[in-house]
């Protein structure tokens, strides 16, 4: 004779208790678990078998026979999960706010913002309580970036004059971002680096030794990121001129020339105002001060320091500038041309926002 087996508890649902349940099969993935036990007692309604109803689930019987009894016993209470075994809460909902509002808006005696360890002697809890408190409302107080807003009275001008030349780049011309990098060091370590090995990362030592400096001037051209560029021992409007004229000879003369650069002195000199007045193709366009990051060669020059700079180890000025030739020519043999999207009504108005919660922040 067959084994009957364990008798199933009758489940019946009413039509509000299946609305919820199926509502709850729609939940986001952080409910997922509520979400599978609804789908369990929905199918249990059908008159599925617990087996049936483990298949089509990809669950254990014993776990279909757990949430159909739940349910049978305690409807939709049932499905949540039972209260955890441990001490309750001791952090209420007022000391939570009252962390994130001394973050935010006040800072420690004798010091310029909060560590875990200060909050946590103001606020009366422990430290890993105030550090999982700031994770959860993504505070840092560790941390700080910069930034610099323009004086320029024409910033919205040049703003729109230099992200047109992006978006909209004049026809039979070439867009150059010209800057220098001025005062690159040559800097050998005083002693040699221990290379990386699996566990250790590689080692140097912080102090170094000065064997000069040079200067990298640089074009970056907008259509197809290739770069035209020069290195000089020194910095002024002599050398800046000669580059000038490198940048006519590697321009097709049937192009006109736009550079977009900043402010620097050496750009403005007499000299440089009286080449560029007997080279008519060549046309000027400064941006905003405070505004390297709209010169689309700054990037250009993150990449080199980052490369080339950052673990640098050179004995002389000629072996930094043999490599920089090299790296350059590297680049230039695989260009890439940075994709400029935002219009200057976007930057405009996101320099609006930052403004407002600037001005916010004062009050």
């Amino acid at each position: 004779m067959a084994r009957a087996g364990r008798p199933k508890a009758l489940l019946e649902i009413t039509s509000d208790e299946r609305e919820q349940l199926v509502r709850w099969t729609r939940r986001a993935t952080s409910a997922q678990a509520l979400a599978l036990r609804s789908r369990i007692v929905l199918a249990c309604a059908e008159g599925l078998t617990n087996k049936e109803v483990a298949a089509r689930e990809r669950v254990a019987q014993q776990t279909v026979g757990k949430w159909r009894q739940r349910f049978v016993d305690l409807r939709l209470d049932g499905l949540s999960d039972d209260p955890r075994p441990g001490r309750p809460a001791s952090i209420t909902a007022d000391q939570v706010e009252r962390v994130v509002v001394d973050t935010l808006e006040s800072a420690p005696q004798n010091a310029t913002h909060w560590s875990r360890r200060k909050m946590a002697a103001k606020a009366g809890v422990s430290a890993s309580t105030v550090g999982r408190i700031w994770k959860a409302f993504e505070l840092k107080p560790h941390r700080v970036d910069g930034f610099k807003l323009s004086s320029d009275p024409l910033f919205v001008d040049k703003v729109y004059d230099i992200v047109g030349l992006y978006l909209q780049p004049p026809e039979s011309a070439v867009v150059l971002c010209v800057d220098e990098k001025s005062q690159v060091q040559a800097l050998a370590r005083s002693q040699p680096a221990f290379p990386m090995m699996p566990g250790m990362p590689e080692k140097r030592t912080h102090d170094y030794v000065r064997h000069g400096t040079t200067s990298l001037f640089a074009a970056f051209d907008t259509s197809d990121g290739t770069v035209i560029s020069s290195l000089h021992r020194r910095h002024r409007a002599v050398e800046f001129r000669k580059f000038l004229i490198k940048i006519d000879h590697q321009v097709p003369d049937h192009l006109d020339v736009h550079l977009v650069c900043d402010n620097y002195g050496t750009h403005k000199s007499p000299a440089i105002k009286t080449w560029l007045a007997h080279h008519p193709r060549f046309h000027i366009h400064f941006t905003p001060t405070y505004s390297s990051w709209i010169n689309q060669v700054e990037r250009w020059f993150a990449y080199l320091t980052q490369d080339l700079r950052q673990r640098g180890d050179h004995r002389s000025v000629q072996a930094l500038e043999h490599e920089i030739r090299g790296w350059v020519t590297a680049w230039n043999e695989d260009p890439q041309p940075f994709i400029w999207t935002k219009t200057a009504e976007d930057i405009l108005k996101s320099l609006g926002r930052l403004l407002q919660r600037i001005n916010g922040a004062g009050h």
